[in-house]
């Protein structure tokens, strides 16, 4: 199969969505079907692998109902699509969060291929009332009638969908590549020095200024226990300052970090805590972590709570209560007992993710696709 994956935001900003992006393609041309990602050019391409990308359209930041400023595709020329999509002919086209302005929408209205839309977003309940139906339900439902087949990485993230239309809606839950995150032994004993690890955009949905607050009551109780934050963002400064008010020792902001320095940050860590508010549909970088043998304290919201089954609820906790999120990360990092019970349903579990399980479930609704278009 010749297969597009569409991506509405720019492949050289980290991101949840554009890395499955790049691994879906991956896995997809390793299995010999001829793929490309189509996406807005970003403004600095220098240091960007565009090998099988296909540049539609200039980037432009957009204030998502997340409160996020994804990079998005702001504007592309209908006769340049057309010239793409006859040139490449697509025998599927594969459009993540096509809810998102405006390359989806434009393509979707000229795609003679078979249409897959996946939605990825968990929008925040306080929003569904308000922003979605204001702003996103007006764009959105015109495109539905484009695509023949919807997908949803999970119930929180199916949510809206559900609201907009009453066809089926096929679950795929998002992969991890457990060649690129595998699992390491961490060497826990209980009077070692503990790491805490947050990967992640440094913005207010994905909670730090939480994090820095329990782990300064934490830190009172252990004085050697140290925090590190990877990543970047429009809080960093805040963050950081933050830090220095709570006079909170052993801390370090890493800013970016590329993937070989994040599975170093992962194999040395003893925690790794993701404590998301809000908009998380799955939890990816839960199970990115679980991948690598860590430990996990994350936020209750929605989409962590939908992936954390089981012994996982263990994990989750609500960010905003200082006094609990100490205690939750001060016993999973100090009771061996707690850590193996843990550890030894997080590494099976894990394991029904695995890549080539997804991409399986997605060539199957492709031909099924296909082949509902000939008949």
């Amino acid at each position: 199969m010749k297969i597009g994956l569409v991506c509405p935001y720019n492949m050289n900003r980290g991101g949840a969505v554009q890395e499955i992006v790049h691994d879906m393609r991956v896995d997809l041309m390793g299995r010999g079907h001829e793929v490309r990602i189509i996406t807005p050019q970003p403004r600095d391409i220098s240091n960007m692998d565009t090998t099988h990308t296909i540049f539609l359209g200039g980037g432009a930041d957009f204030r998502s109902p997340m409160k996020t400023v994804p990079t998005v595709s702001a504007s592309v020329d209908p006769e340049t699509i057309d010239q793409v999509l006859e040139h490449e002919k697509f025998d599927v086209l594969h459009f993540h969060e096509p809810w998102v302005p405006v390359l989806s929408r434009q393509i979707l209205t000229r795609s003679k291929s078979v249409n897959i839309a996946t939605f990825h977003a968990a929008l925040p309940e306080t929003l569904m009332s308000r922003s979605i139906i204001k702003v996103v339900t007006p764009y959105t439902v015109p495109i539905l009638k484009y695509i023949h087949e919807f997908t949803a990485v999970s119930e929180p993230a199916a949510t809206y969908l559900r609201s907009l239309t009453d066809r089926p809606i096929h679950m795929i839950p998002n992969g991890v590549d457990l060649e690129r995150y595998p699992w390491t032994d961490h060497k826990r004993t209980p009077n070692d020095k503990k790491t805490i690890l947050f990967v992640g955009r440094l913005e207010n949905r994905k909670g730090v200024k939480f994090l820095l607050r329990a782990f300064a009551l934490l830190q009172a109780e252990d004085p050697d226990v140290e925090l590190v934050i990877a990543g970047k963002g429009p809080d960093q400064e805040k963050l950081e300052l933050l830090a220095e008010d709570l006079k909170i020792k052993h801390v370090t902001f890493k800013g970016y970090v590329t993937h070989a320095q994040k599975m170093k940050l992962l194999a040395e860590a003893d925690l790794f805590c993701s404590p998301a508010l809000y908009g998380e549909s799955f939890g990816l970088v839960l199970l990115e972590a679980m991948a690598t043998g860590n430990l996990v304290v994350a936020g209750n919201n929605s989409g962590y709570d939908d992936v954390m089954d089981g012994i996982g609820q263990l994990s989750l906790v609500n960010p905003r209560d200082a006094g609990e999120f100490a205690r939750r990360m001060h016993v999973m990092l100090t009771e061996p007992k707690l850590q193996k019970l843990w550890l030894d349903w997080s590494k099976p579990y894990v394991n029904q993710f695995a890549y080539p399980k997804i991409i399986d479930s997605y060539i199957d609704l492709y031909k099924k696709a296909l082949k509902g278009q000939k008949s």
